[in-house]
């Protein structure tokens, strides 16, 4: 694809000048018992013994009382992953919650997901992002594809998807992401050798935030911006701030009613929060707007400009103005940055707790990528452990721990209940992927189970039993935009790691837990010590 003189880039540089139902995806856990003393038994789904499919009135669930109590009270507002379970330990896999004024019905099997589904329409809602739009209108800023909705989400999500859904797409980024692996590698260096041990990284989940920004940049931006040097701009850092930020007061910012805004800090901290990372996004366009001009302007009668990267793609495809990119590209960056980073961290923490584990990933690796070689797409294919680690880890710490769904075009029958058209659904994806039906052993962490004979596991792990089972990166249409990328940039990172080191816990880690900061994190910093391996 190239672009010829005189295309129009100026005109782009012209144009660059509450909680609501679903308040994002992550609203409705079901938690407790009504207030009151109220005790419902838990729900056995399917039609009643009369035939008669039963209405969403006939749900049990918790009082909204009691939800709130939980969560200011009792200190859950962290642990929504946790409520899942103990929502679904009393009511069953299928309840209601309230939230406000609305209604969410939440599913905790993956039969139930399936159902769910299945019965998508053309243009599924995940819900209605109420507090990003909010952030939005008022900032004047373009919808992405995250609070896009109906036909205007299918364009833009048809056009967002070229030159990054497919594998083969993906791979093209392959070249690119080495570069900053290698960076990694170099920054990891630095920090071991100025630990007091000489081999210990201290909170690995830093060193991974500067990585994933550094990767998403180079394939969004097309620009490295120096995330892994050693010294780094307040701005770079003020971003990566600004995403937890963002994501930390979202949780009270969704949960507290509306006339609590000006009396607390959290929708203020959430605004400044989506305000930086916007800021940046910008800066960044600009930036490439620039270097495009410069281009034309050199350019010679006849030569053809061509199109390197995926900023690059979207200013010249006659699709995006600049206003419409800079809502993509923003969502799409705050999106890359926590996927990765949390995922490699959790994955580093089980790996180094199971030495037996790392040496056979060892093993696989070096098998295929012989010490000093540096890895390519293609030869992931011959790495199903190293797979199977990444997708155990995604299991256990769905980096979303709950996604939702609004069925906009049609009524549904999920369960043996019958819902109307605008029913919010929760997936409760914590619960379902730590279900004992489907994944034998569900709080232990056993890659194998996801290679075909589960090789090396106890009889009782074995076997995946049912492919919805684990939608780290959801499903269907609405399924993650960056998840091709997003895999391919955690088996480089993870297996010249893996290549390189072997990998224990620093002395006194102890066990490690997760929070929910609306993604699942770490509740306190993982440190390791990384040990060089002989060639």
């Amino acid at each position: 694809m190239a672009l010829r003189a005189g295309a129009g880039v100026r005109r782009w540089r012209a144009g660059l000048g509450g909680p609501g139902r679903a308040c994002l995806s992550w609203p409705g856990v079901g938690v407790g018992v009504r207030v009151g003393g109220l005790r419902w038994a838990a729900l056995e789904v399917g039609a009643g013994s009369s035939g008669v499919v039963r209405t969403l009135e006939d749900l049990p669930g918790p009082g909204q009382m009691r939800f709130f109590f939980q969560l200011f009270v009792q200190g859950y507002a962290l642990h929504l992953h946790q409520l899942q379970m103990v929502s679904k330990a009393r009511f069953g896999p299928l309840w209601r919650s309230q939230t406000g004024p609305y209604t969410n019905v939440n599913l905790a099997s993956a039969a139930l997901a399936e159902e769910l589904l299945r019965q998508e329409g053309r243009f599924p809602m995940r819900s209605d992002m109420a507090l990003w739009k909010e952030h939005r209108q008022s900032r004047g800023l373009a919808y992405g594809p995250f609070t896009e909705e109906g036909e205007r989400w299918y364009q833009l999500r048809q056009a967002l998807n070229k030159r990054m859904l497919k594998p083969s797409e993906a791979a093209l980024y392959s070249e690119s992401l080495n570069d900053v692996v290698s960076s990694l590698v170099v920054r990891l260096e630095e920090l071991r050798a100025d630990s007091p041990s000489g081999d210990q990284v201290d909170n690995v989940a830093d060193l991974f935030y500067h990585f994933s920004l550094e990767a998403i940049s180079y394939i969004l931006f097309e620009k490295r911006l120096g995330c892994l040097g050693q010294s780094r701009s307040e701005e770079m850092e003020g971003f990566l701030e600004a995403v937890g930020f963002m994501f930390k007061n979202s949780i009270y910012a969704t949960f507290l009613p509306k006339w609590t805004r000006p009396l607390l800090p959290f929708w203020r901290r959430y605004l400044a929060g989506w305000d930086t990372i916007f800021a940046f996004g910008k800066k960044m366009i600009d930036q490439k707007l620039e270097e495009m001009e410069k281009a034309l302007e050199t350019q010679k009668p006849g030569e053809e400009i061509k199109v390197s990267g995926y900023l690059h793609f979207l200013l010249t495809s006659g699709k995006f103005s600049p206003h419409e990119v800079m809502g993509s590209l923003a969502e799409l960056l705050m999106a890359g940055v926590d996927t990765t980073s949390n995922t490699l961290t959790w994955t580093l923490y089980h790996l180094a707790r199971d030495p037996e584990l790392q040496e056979a990933l060892h093993e696989e690796v070096a098998a295929v990528m012989p010490a000093g070689q540096v890895p390519q797409h293609k030869d992931f294919a011959h790495m199903p452990l190293l797979k199977a680690v990444l997708k155990e880890t995604l299991r256990l710490y769905p980096v979303v721990p709950t996604n939702a769904r609004v069925n906009v075009e049609k009524e549904v029958d999920v369960g043996g209940f019958h819902f109307p058209k605008n029913t919010l659904f929760v997936l409760c994806n914590y619960a379902i992927s730590r279900d004992p039906e489907v994944f034998p052993s569900p709080q232990a962490f056993l890659p194998r189970r996801w290679l075909r004979g589960n090789r090396g596991d106890p009889p009782e792990a074995s076997g995946v039993m049912h492919p919805f089972g684990s939608l780290p990166f959801g499903f269907g249409i609405r399924g993650c935009l960056g998840r091709r990328v997003a895999e391919l940039e955690m088996q480089l990172a993870l297996s010249r790691l893996v290549q390189r080191y072997e990998i224990r816990p620093a002395p006194g880690l102890g066990e490690v837990k997760a929070i929910a900061r609306i993604i699942l994190v770490p509740h306190k910093p993982v440190s390791l010590t990384f040990l060089p391996r002989r060639p």
